[in-house]
């Protein structure tokens, strides 16, 4: 079965496999004890150090590990944060970023701190002349992520660590998406990374901090891992992490499996949106990563669509608002403007196939006719209109917009409002208008991204027609 997903967590690597079994006889004492068998754990512990250091780039005593990826993540910016309480309280960072990220920004800010988010464009990328107009005298540390997790769009690290350097103020690296592929450049002043991310074993984070910036560990003090990382090291884990990460570094054919996977992915997100009408491909097509590509489909319900797709034989992930307990859309789809229904995120293993992404393209579009002609949908909607320069969003809502059509979608989840918006716009004039009445909070950002597909214009939200527990959406038709 096709293993489509290598983005949450690659397949063990075959070289921390057998460190990992090798460890486990001798890596089991406790490394702080001066006995033979503490000994033997510290010399363990402290060849992974060095191993994992010179992959990544830093020096052995810059580098701790951590339980996890997300811990890392907390414990760097918590600890960067406090170390320059004097300096300032103003913290940076990506609209992008990962939740484990997010999550410290927000402990942050309720602890009586300050947060700006950096917009991205539609690609999900930062501009670095927009970090450069947000750094002020009382910023104390910015948060980049070196690619994103969701659609795999490369950050402009160097350029924003040059910018930081020259301000003084410390950039910290979220690196668990891309240290498999390669080395962060720039002159960064904290890393952290996640060794499942790269085929190492689940359960150990690295956390980098360079010499020269200031560091403050919050929570009880521990007398291991430099104070940073409180805890018993899982010495047998740590070192298949660290084996992994040098082998993928010292593998000659490393950079040639980079680029037959970005082969496959090229071909992805060009066959895709040949093969299934009304699909955008989101994400940086130059600045990204080599296996990672995500996709989404008009008029499809995203946790179906992955069900299907893993009856077919194919696990894949979305960020749509349907494969979520929440019922809210990812923040990174929100934060590009894109359509976040019928999401798929496509990110490929070390080692996979030609002819299984031949399979799955073959497999896709019969699985998304199935999910549509099930929800539903006309198949006139389901065909792409010729193309249209889509118009501005209206800079406010209009309140004297003629009535049109209404659909009421309350109570109905995605896709359902936009299914109903597409057939309904039939049923206007050019110039007319379509109001959907709904209280998903994804059609406040679908609804948009459907305009933009189908060349429509979206007015915007119309406050005195919205119901009780809804908005309402106002749609111009153009063609």
């Amino acid at each position: 079965m096709p293993y489509f997903d290598a983005a949450s967590a690659a397949p063990l690597h075959p070289v921390a496999r057998e460190a990992l079994l090798a460890s486990l006889d001798e890596g089991w004492a406790d490394p702080a004890r001066l006995y033979r068998e503490g000994r033997r754990a510290r010399l363990l512990l402290d060849a992974a150090r060095e191993a994992a250091a010179e992959a990544i780039g830093c020096r052995p005593d810059e580098l701790v590990f951590t339980p996890s990826g997300t811990r890392a993540a907390h414990t760097g910016v918590s600890g960067a944060l406090a170390a320059r309480r004097r300096a300032g309280r103003l913290l940076l960072h990506s609209a992008v970023e990962h939740s484990s990220v997010l999550h410290a920004v927000e402990a942050h800010t309720a602890a009586g701190g300050t947060r700006r988010e950096l917009t991205v464009d539609r690609t999900g990328r930062v501009a670095a002349e927009d970090v450069a107009g947000a750094l002020t005298p009382d910023t104390a540390l910015v948060a980049l992520q070196s690619a994103n997790h969701e659609v795999g769009t490369e950050q402009p690290v160097e350029e924003v660590a040059a910018l930081c350097q020259e301000a003084g103020v410390p950039l910290l690296v979220d690196a668990a998406q891309s240290l498999a592929w390669g080395k962060v450049p720039g002159a960064w002043s904290l890393l952290t990374a996640s060794a499942h991310k790269w085929g190492g074993p689940p359960g150990v984070g690295l956390l980098v901090v360079r010499k020269g910036t200031r560091f403050a560990p919050q929570g009880p003090a521990d007398e291991r891992e430099s104070g940073r990382s409180a805890g018993f090291e899982n010495i047998p884990a740590i070192v298949a992490a660290a084996a992994s990460l040098r082998a993928l570094r010292a593998d000659a054919g490393t950079d040639t499996e980079a680029a037959r996977l970005r082969r496959l992915v090229d071909r992805i997100r060009t066959r895709v949106p040949e093969l299934v009408p009304d699909v955008e491909v989101v994400g940086d097509p130059v600045h990204r990563l080599p296996h990672l590509v995500t996709f989404s489909c008009l008029y499809v319900d995203g946790e179906t669509l992955l069900h299907e797709l893993d009856r077919a034989g194919f696990s894949v992930s979305s960020g749509s608002s349907c494969t979520s307990s929440t019922l809210t859309p990812s923040h990174v789809l929100r934060a590009m403007g894109v359509l976040s229904e019928g999401n798929v995120r496509v990110s490929l293993p070390y080692g996979t196939a030609e002819a299984e992404v031949e399979r799955f393209l073959e497999v896709l579009p019969g699985v998304v006719r199935s999910v549509r002609e099930r929800l539903g949908v006309p198949a006139a909607a389901a065909e792409s209109p010729e193309p249209a320069e889509p118009a501005a969003p209206a800079e406010s809502p209009r309140p004297t917009e003629p009535p049109g059509v209404v659909v009421d979608s309350l109570g109905k989840r995605c896709p359902i409002p936009v299914i109903e918006l597409a057939k309904a716009i039939d049923q206007v004039p050019t110039g007319g208008t379509v109001t959907v009445l709904s209280d998903d909070e994804a059609a406040r950002q679908d609804i948009p991204a459907w305009c933009t597909m189908r060349g429509q214009e979206y007015v915007g939200e119309v406050a005195e027609r919205a119901a009780e527990r809804g908005a309402a959406y106002v749609v111009r038709r153009r063609v």
